[in-house]
């Protein structure tokens, strides 16, 4: 099999059998990670001048894609045996809360 082929089965079978939900937490968490790249590969390129700026931005996106990951594992379908007790709506109101937290820390450290 080549690579090509992986792929295409890879994305056949992720956009036949993914819900909807999933696939709006996915985009959610590949536009962090890029952010992410982005702002590494900035302060590879231009420096840390100010670096409490860089440090508060980039561990805000590594800290989102973690939240966004834990979502993820919360409103999977597949998942439900391990989150019983725990429905997709309220790991969502965690998920914002935790969110407004890590907010609310990272513009405090960015003074």
């Amino acid at each position: 099999m080549t690579a090509l082929t992986v792929l295409y089965k890879f994305w056949s079978e992720y956009t036949k059998n993914t819900p909807k939900k999933l696939k709006i937490i996915d985009a959610y968490l590949l536009y962090v990670f890029l952010t992410g790249v982005i702002q590494f590969v900035y302060c590879c390129l231009v420096g840390t001048f100010p670096f409490n700026s860089f440090l508060s931005g980039f561990i805000s996106c590594v800290s989102c894609f973690i939240l966004g990951v834990c979502l993820r594992l919360q409103v999977n379908p597949q998942n439900r045996s391990q989150f019983h007790g725990i429905s997709p709506e309220r790991g969502f109101a965690d998920f914002i809360f935790a969110h407004i937290i890590l907010h609310i820390v990272i513009m405090n450290f960015i003074g």
